[in-house]
């Protein structure tokens, strides 16, 4: 489930030098423990990768 909403996230961005993708937030000690033990299901710093959103601002 973490994946998918990683996939779906802005800062989810493919890094050419580790060929994979990433997410480019800097998590500290606790928020990073949180969300990977499960006990944290939101990530505090999603936002939704609309690039559609984007189009109806520049209309």
């Amino acid at each position: 489930m973490t994946e998918d909403i990683c996939d779906r996230c802005v800062n989810y961005i493919y890094d050419e030098a580790y060929e994979c993708y990433c997410c480019m937030v800097n998590l500290d000690q606790d928020e990073m423990y949180g969300f990977l033990s499960g006990t944290r299901r939101e990530c505090p710093y999603f936002r939704l990768d609309d690039e559609y959103g984007v189009v109806k601002h520049q209309i």
